[in-house]
């Protein structure tokens, strides 16, 4: 167990603290939602949540076996819907790898991305297309 203390701080921030290392992050609404859009909103860390989960997976695979993945990129574009209930419609996830479509791991790093936690915590509640950008130009998908 991970405890998170959130305090509300008013005018739609809060600060969360993360109770084993102390660090501390703020949220913010976000300006189409009557915020100020001044740090991330809290669907903005989903799709953070996603990204750096599905690189701390293939980062581990990649350490086990002395793969160099400095450099990796990724993008994610969150959508939300435009009717009501407000929430995270699709968040597409852009990788840029190091490596070229060709490296004999290629098909496991792609694997070992869709197999985080956070992606199988949202599987089916919200679209997520995944596109690998190899330094070869190859694009595939996850």
């Amino acid at each position: 167990m991970v405890r998170v203390q959130v305090t509300y701080e008013g005018g739609l921030r809060c600060r969360a603290a993360h109770e084993p290392s102390q660090s501390v992050i703020t949220t913010d609404a976000p300006v189409d939602n009557h915020g100020k859009g001044e740090a991330f909103s809290p669907t903005d860390l989903v799709g953070t949540a996603l990204s750096t989960c599905m690189v701390t997976i293939m980062g581990i695979f990649a350490q086990r076996r002395e793969i160099d993945l400095t450099g990796m990129t990724v993008q994610v574009d969150k959508h939300m819907t435009s009717s009501a209930p407000r929430r995270i419609e699709r968040l597409d996830v852009r990788f840029d790898l190091p490596l070229p479509s060709t490296h004999e791991a290629a098909l496991a790093l792609q694997a070992a991305a869709m197999g985080c936690p956070v992606h199988h915590a949202l599987g089916g509640n919200v679209e997520l297309p995944v596109t690998f950008q190899w330094n070869d130009g190859v694009v595939t998908r996850g």
